[in-house]
C-alpha cells in the first residue's frame, strides 16, 4: 500500500549508478501496477507506477500513517499515473545540483605538417653508439662523484715551455697530456678502477690503455692510447694528435678503437661546465673534464681569481666503492694542481 509519505523502490538514476530513493506519491492508495521495472533508468517526468484511490481495496494503515490517510481521503480523484516530475526525490535533486557541467572535448594537438620534417636513416656508427650507451645504463650501477681543480700551475707550465716543447718534439703541449698522466697515476694508486667485472670474477689489468672520446662530424669515436703508463708527455700528445686526425678524416680503424681500460671525455672543449659521463663498456669508470672558468677562490686567506675546472668520475658501484672513487679523483686534482708530483712520484 502506498501512503502519502511516499514509498521506496530501486531504479537506476540518470545522475548516479544505482541507488534506493523515496519517490513521494501525490496521495494515498494501492499500487495497481508498476510501469517502470526494477533496474530501469528513469528521468524526471517518467511514469513509474499506477495507484488507486485509498478507499478501494486498501488495507488499514498503521497509526503513524493515519494522518496521511485522513488528508488523502478528503478528496477522491480518479486513479492516475504517478509523475516523477511533480516532486523530484530530494537525493536525486541534490545529486543533480552537484553534477558538474560536461567538459568540453579536448582538441587534438596541432602538429607541424609532415612536409616540414625530414626522415634520415641512422648511420651504423650512430646505431652502434646508441646500443652501447643503452647497454651501459642497463648493466652498470652508475654513480658520479665530483671535484674541482685549480688549473693555474698546469696552465703556467704549458705557457712557460710551449715554444721549447714544440721546437723539440714538433707537437704542441696541451692540457690533455697532463690529465692522461694524472689518470695513469690515479689508476696505479687505485687499481680497482682499472679492473672490470667478468661474470662472478674481477679482472685486474696490469696495463693501462686510455680511451680518449673524440667528437667527429659523423659521431663520437673513442680511440685508444696503448700503454699510456709507459709514455711521456710528448709521446702522449703525438698519439692524441694522430688518432684525432684519423677520427676526423674517417680513416681510423676498428683496432685503434678496440679495448681500452679507462676513458677520458673532455666536454670542456665545447663549453660544458658540468656533466655526468656514461661509462664506456666494458670499462668500469670514465673521467669527465669540463670548461675552465675564472672564479674567485680563497688562497692563503685572500680572495683571488683562479682558472677552475670541474671534474667528474662516473664509476660502476658494483665494483668500485665510493672511497676508491673519491681517492682517485683526489689524486687527479693533486697531480694537475702540482705536476711536480709526477717527477717526485709523490
Amino acid at each position: 500500500m502506498i501512503m502519502g509519505e511516499g514509498y521506496s523502490h530501486i531504479f537506476n538514476c540518470v545522475f548516479c549508478d544505482q541507488v534506493t530513493i523515496d519517490v513521494a506519491s501525490p496521495e494515498a492508495g494501492v499500487i495497481q501496477k508498476f510501469v517502470a521495472k526494477e533496474g530501469d533508468t528513469v528521468e524526471p517526468g517518467t511514469r513509474i507506477a499506477v495507484i488507486s484511490k485509498s478507499g478501494e481495496g486498501a488495507t488499514h494503515a498503521a497509526p503513524s500513517e493515519e494522518k496521511s490517510d485522513k488528508k488523502a481521503s478528503q478528496s477522491s480523484p480518479p486513479p492516475e499515473e504517478v509523475s516523477v516530475a511533480k516532486q523530484e526525490p530530494k537525493a536525486e535533486a541534490k545529486d543533480k545540483a552537484k553534477t558538474p557541467p560536461p567538459k568540453a572535448l579536448a582538441k587534438e594537438p596541432q602538429l607541424p605538417p609532415k612536409e616540414r620534417e625530414r626522415r634520415v636513416p641512422m648511420t651504423r656508427l650512430r646505431k652502434r653508439v646508441a646500443t652501447r650507451l643503452k647497454d651501459s645504463q642497463n648493466t652498470f650501477a652508475m654513480l658520479t662523484t665530483f671535484n674541482e681543480v685549480d688549473m693555474t700551475n698546469l696552465m703556467k707550465l704549458r705557457s712557460d715551455y710551449k715554444d721549447a716543447f714544440l721546437e723539440k718534439h714538433g707537437v704542441k703541449l696541451g692540457l690533455m697530456s697532463g690529465f692522461v698522466k694524472a689518470a695513469v697515476s690515479g689508476l696505479q694508486n687505485q687499481p680497482v678502477i682499472n679492473a672490470v667485472i667478468d661474470g662472478d670474477d674481477i679482472i685486474y689489468r696490469d696495463y693501462i690503455d686510455i680511451s680518449i672520446a673524440v667528437g667527429t662530424p659523423k659521431g663520437l669515436v673513442v680511440p685508444v692510447i696503448r700503454n699510456a703508463d709507459k709514455m711521456n708527455f710528448a709521446e702522449i700528445e703525438k698519439e692524441i694528435n694522430t688518432l684525432a686526425k684519423k677520427a676526423n678524416d674517417g680513416t681510423i680503424s676498428i683496432d685503434e678503437m678496440a679495448g681500452g681500460s679507462f676513458t677520458i671525455s673532455n666536454g670542456g672543449v665545447y663549453g660544458s661546465l658540468l656533466s655526468t659521463p656514461i661509462i664506456n663498456p666494458p670499462q668500469s669508470a670514465i673521467l669527465g673534464m669540463h670548461s675552465i672558468v675564472t672564479r674567485p677562490m680563497v688562497v692563503g686567506g685572500n680572495i683571488v681569481p683562479r682558472p677552475m675546472m670541474y671534474i667528474a668520475l662516473t664509476y660502476d658501484h658494483r665494483l668500485i666503492d665510493g672511497r676508491e672513487a673519491v681517492f682517485f679523483l683526489r689524486r687527479i686534482k693533486d697531480v694537475v694542481e702540482d705536476p711536480r708530483r709526477l717527477l717526485l712520484d709523490i
